[in-house]
């Protein structure tokens, strides 16, 4: 037979001292001048660490106290998850968010010193499991709060890759792609697929793929530009590639690299002026006027 924990019901008995507490260790963090947690309404520390002891509680009585992945802790696991992963959305540091459970000790330490002062070895058992249920629940925390900060990055990067790969109607049938920084493999998918939906949408006959922003090219961003070529040649557009410094070039004969036919310009402005001509229409300079 499972000997009785007296954990859950010390904390059961003085829950209102024990938040009252937590909730002062809490707000005075709040008000440090190094934690962004002060941007937390005290209203919402309350109610937060009100649900967490109702579901701590819960927890305790189940008696399941070295299994924190049983159904018994459950809804506590998903308030944690929730309130990680915001925490993690709005940028608090995982010193910040662990700290809310971490503050809890003191509370609980100081009610169960009380309350088994007498009895050392009740005593020793019950600081134990609650020092080892706390660490167990901040590991949690972080693990959450980890895989949040992973989606904000990952949204960013791609929010980045969207943003750094714009394609430009530069004239009727004339689209314009300036890529910017390294070429890689998930970069060269982005630009490729970016290209490829504007032809269809405009209906657009040339592309101009301009690299001046791409600081080297080898032989993997090379292939990686005819690919993108070639997609958007079977999607019945020409491409130009512009941007081809005299670095560029050197390299690109170095590494006896094939542009398979491919144009190439110096400039976007003479890309563009080609581009022009194949549509048709010619560029005429005026006399300036006096």
């Amino acid at each position: 037979m499972q000997q009785q924990n007296p954990l859950g019901e010390i904390v059961r008995q003085h829950e209102a001292d024990i938040l009252a507490d937590w909730i002062k260790e809490q707000l005075e963090r709040d008000r440090s001048p190094n934690t962004r947690i002060s941007l937390v309404r005290e209203a919402e520390v309350r109610e937060l660490c009100k649900n967490f002891l109702q579901h701590f509680i819960q927890g305790l009585q189940s008696g399941q106290t070295h299994n924190l992945q049983g159904p018994e802790w459950s809804e506590l696991r998903n308030l944690l998850s929730v309130f990680s992963r915001d925490r993690a959305l709005q940028g608090y540091t995982p010193t910040e968010t662990a700290s809310f459970i971490y503050l809890l000790k003191k509370p609980l330490f100081a009610r169960i010193g009380q309350t088994l002062a007498k009895n050392s070895d009740s005593l020793y058992q019950a600081i134990w499991t609650t020092n080892d249920l706390l660490d167990g629940l901040g590991l949690q925390v972080m693990e959450a709060f980890q895989k949040g900060r992973e989606e904000v990055i990952s949204r960013q990067q791609q929010e980045m890759m969207e943003l750094s790969t714009p394609v430009v109607k530069l004239w009727d049938g004339i689209l314009a792609l300036p890529v910017i920084g390294t070429l890689d493999s998930a970069r060269s998918q982005a630009v490729m697929e970016s290209l490829l939906q504007t032809i269809m949408e405009t209906g657009s006959k040339i592309a101009i793929i301009d690299i001046t922003g791409v600081p080297t090219v080898d032989t993997l961003v090379a292939q990686h530009l005819m690919k993108t070529v070639a997609a958007a040649r079977l999607m019945g557009a020409d491409c130009i590639i512009s941007g081809i410094r005299p670095q560029i070039a050197q390299t690109i004969v170095h590494l006896a690299i094939d542009l398979g036919g491919i144009s190439t310009k110096a400039t976007l402005a003479d890309a563009f002026r080609l581009a022009m001509q194949r549509a048709g229409m010619n560029i005429v300079s005026q006399p300036a006027r006096a």
